[in-house]
């Protein structure tokens, strides 16, 4: 087992897009219920202080590997994504240091269906975090997934997969980083 503590830096803004359950008040119009809520599509925590899931950093690095498909030396045509599938883990949510009530909120026009090509288009507020940076840690469980095949997915991830809504893997341009170090341990 292995231990990668990463410090990852924005390299544009990140949209969270929670699915909240907010109930409507009586009689309340659409555009009244978006202006109410839209703060609920933040994750935070009962203080109010934002974080990013475990679950967004793994399945971003799983993505990336995905999409690199890097051959392991020797292994024929077989490549690391199967070892990043199921040998990476972050085990905690990641604090960004900021409050829930100090994010931003940007009105776009998205599909109402929120299926993209969708006929109609609604107005909707999301919470834009302009500047961002983090320590992860990721646990590497699976011995295959080496220091340089981990750092190459993980910079190819925060360039051309990215997290959040309207990220580089959805045709969008937000929620891009780069990698500013990692220190590597074997444990």
């Amino acid at each position: 087992m292995k231990t990668a503590i990463c410090k990852l830096v924005s390299e544009a803004p990140y949209v969270q897009n929670r699915q909240h359950h907010t109930p409507k008040k009586s009689k309340e119009q659409p555009d009244a219920y978006e202006e109410r809520t839209w703060r609920e599509r933040i994750h935070a925590t009962e203080k109010g202080e934002v974080y990013i899931t475990p679950f967004t950093f793994m399945a971003t690095v799983q993505r990336s590997a995905q999409k690199l498909s890097i051959q392991i030396p020797g292994k024929g045509k077989q490549t690391y994504t199967k070892h990043f599938d199921s040998g990476i883990l972050v085990p905690e949510p990641v604090m960004l240091g900021i409050k829930k009530d100090d994010v931003r909120g940007q009105w776009l026009d998205v599909p109402s269906q929120g299926i993209r090509g969708g006929g109609t288009r609604v107005p909707k507020c999301f919470p834009f975090i302009d500047e961002w940076k983090c320590t992860v840690k990721f646990i590497i469980l699976d011995d295959m997934i080496t220091e340089d095949v981990f750092r190459e997915v993980l910079s190819y991830a925060g360039i051309g997969v990215g997290f959040g809504a309207f990220r580089p893997d959805n045709r969008g341009i937000t929620g891009r980083f780069r990698v500013e170090s990692i220190k590597w341990t074997e444990n």
